[in-house]
Order: structure tokens, then sequence, then C-alpha cells
């Protein structure tokens, strides 16, 4: 066996393999073991990426216009591709593989300090969002089921505080303890699924919906029919709303890498291979479930698309079970936004605890 000057292993049954910079493991081979295939990474990058905002996508086509609205689409998913690439390339010039090594490599000690305190704080606050979500949307999801004899204001399933309690003690709980990021592929994938069948649901629904748009559901008149024809472009006050919705589509750096580090043979080529897979498949769902949510409502669609088919066609039964899957999808993401921070948080817990045990022994004590 040699090595040519073009830089590749040759073995001697004629087989080439590459060992420059792009194929070179993040990890030492002592360090490895059987890491996440790469479908199982993109589903929990698309999990990390995709969350309850691909339901103000519709609007902010709506005020954007189909051209304009695409044309951010895909300036914002190819910033995010890139940055995602600088940030491999970076991770695999310095063999670093994680967020608190960059910022030491960068600042020191204080970068460091720095950096960890941003992710928690980031994680942290997209956390309490998505759990504030399902505490404000869980009660009105269930009862949409239930027929008014069941219902009541003493009904448990009613009570959003309760519903979030068991929910994080039941399914959050339990996914953010487990020990590799990789195990939550099950778990995105199905998120990933809940996403389809919100689009799929959307492109179905546009033909239940008349254009023009009646005025309401028991009235027979309807508005101006020229507010039927879709716009190429819209330059508004409005314009300026999509502008925070498209910029956040595609959030999803704090990830990436504990998806790296546990990639299965984990390379920058590989990696950016589940980076270019997951943004390509959440663009198409981006744009298929924005394109048919706008086509259906035109300019009078809602901030929250699934509030338009409650005026339209109310307690209907695939609605309301996309507003459900919609939830589990945002409730399957917590643990995964979670991951970044798990050890920072770990840490705050067992001080927290320590100091409470201190306070108690030092009372104990003092009686």
């Amino acid at each position: 066996m040699w090595r040519n000057a073009a830089n590749y292993t040759v073995h001697t049954g004629s087989e080439y393999e590459p060992v420059g910079e792009e194929s070179r493991p993040l990890l030492e081979q002592g360090a490895q073991a059987r890491g996440a295939s790469s479908w199982s990474s993109a589903f929990n990058l698309m999990n990390a990426i995709m969350g309850s905002g691909i339901l103000g996508l519709s609007y902010a086509m709506a005020n954007t216009g189909i051209i304009g609205f695409s044309i951010l689409l895909l300036v914002v998913s190819s910033l995010a591709a890139y940055s995602i690439h600088l940030l491999l390339l970076l991770c695999d010039k310095k063999d670093i593989n994680s967020y608190e090594a960059l910022g030491e490599e960068a600042f020191n000690r204080p970068g460091k300090i720095l950096v960890a305190c941003t992710i928690l704080i980031q994680n942290i606050g997209a956390m309490s969002t998505y759990l504030f979500i399902l505490k404000s949307e869980m009660p009105a999801a269930i009862t949409g089921f239930m027929s008014s004899e069941t219902t009541g204001p003493s009904k448990w399933f009613e009570n959003g505080t309760i519903l979030l309690i068991l929910v994080t003690l039941i399914v959050v709980l339990p996914l953010a303890l487990l020990p590799k990021i990789g195990f939550l592929g099950y778990t995105s994938s199905l998120a990933f699924i809940f996403m389809l069948f919100f689009t799929v649901v959307v492109v179905v629904k546009k033909w239940s919906i008349p254009c023009p748009l009646p005025i309401n559901s028991t009235v027979n008149l309807s508005l101006n029919t020229s507010e039927c024809t879709p716009q190429m472009f819209v330059i508004s006050s409005k314009s300026a709303y999509a502008v925070p919705t498209m910029a956040f589509s595609f959030l999803c750096h704090t990830a990436v890498l504990p998806i790296y580090c546990e990639l299965h043979s984990p390379t920058k080529r590989r990696m950016q291979n589940v980076t270019n897979v997951s943004i390509f498949l959440s663009f198409v769902v981006y744009l298929i479930s924005a394109l048919f949510g706008y086509l259906t409502f035109y300019t009078h669609v809602e901030s929250e698309l699934l509030l338009g088919y409650d005026t339209y066609l109310p307690r209907d039964v695939l609605v309301m079970s996309v507003r459900l899957a919609i939830l589990l999808a945002v409730l399957l993401t917590v643990p995964l936004i979670h991951f970044p921070a798990i050890f920072l948080m770990v840490i705050g817990l067992v001080v927290g605890v320590l100091s409470l045990c201190v306070i108690i022994f030092s009372w104990v004590q003092g009686l």
C-alpha cells in the first residue's frame, strides 16, 4: 500500500479512499463508536429547523408575493447552508467539536463562558416559547374533538397548566434524559411526518374553500373576485413583518455540532450532505405549505394559518387533526433544542441541589 501525490491511499484491491480534510473524521478512531445514520441525523436537523413558525409562512407570502417570498426563502436557506458550512469547516480545521471550544479558541476563557451562557439563554428562550404554545393551544386542540355535552368548565383537559405538566413529565423529560442526540432520530422522524401531514392537508383543503371567499360561513355572500388573483410581488408596510418570520425559518445551528459528533463516521463532507438534504426538504415543505395556504385565502390569510380554516371549515376533522399534529411536532422538538445545553443544565441542577443541601444543613445546625 502506498500514497500518491493526489492525496489518495491506494489499496492492492484497486480501491481508492480519499484521505483529505473533507473525509477526515472529526473524532479520533479510538473515540468513535457506532453513531447515528445519515437519515437519523437529517431527521434531527429537520426537526430543529421546522417548528410552529410554519403556520406563519402563508401570511408572509401574502405580504411579499409568491416570487418575492420564494426569493427570500431561497436566500435564507442558502445563507443557513453556507453558515453551517463555515461552522463545519472551522471545526474541521481546529479539531473542535463543541461551541464552548469554539468560543475559547476565538476569545480564550471569556469566549468560552460567553458562548456557554448564550447557548443556555437561547435554549431556555426557545423551550419556553414552545412550552407556552403547548400550554395555550393544547386545551382547544383536545376539546375540539369532544362533543358539547362532554366538555365542561370542570374538565381537567381544559386546563393548560395541567396538560403542560403531564406532557413535560411523560414525554419531554424522558426524551431529554437520553444520553445521545442520535436516539431522538425516531421522534424527529415522527415530527417530520406530522409536518408532511400538515402540508398534505393544506394542499387538499385548497379545493374545499371556494374563491371568492364567503363573508362568513352562514351568509351566502362573497368577496370581490379580483381578490382571487395571486400576487407575484407585494411591497407594503406589512412586508416588514415577513422578515423576522423568514429569518428564523432555518435556525438550527445550536443542534449542528451535537448531531455532527454523533454521526456515524463523522466527516465534514458527510455532515454537509446531511445539512443539504435537511435544508432542501425543509425548503420544499415550507414552499408548498405556504403557497397552497396563500392560494386558499389570498389576502385574507391569517397570521396563524389554521385560524382561517376554523372560520370557513368549523369542526373539520382533518383541520383539528392537523392542529394536534403540529402541537405534537412542537412537543417533540423541545427535547432536541434542549440537548445542546444539557451539560450546562445538569451542572446548574447539581449546583442548585448542592446549594440547597448546604442551606438545609446550615439551618439544621442552627436549631
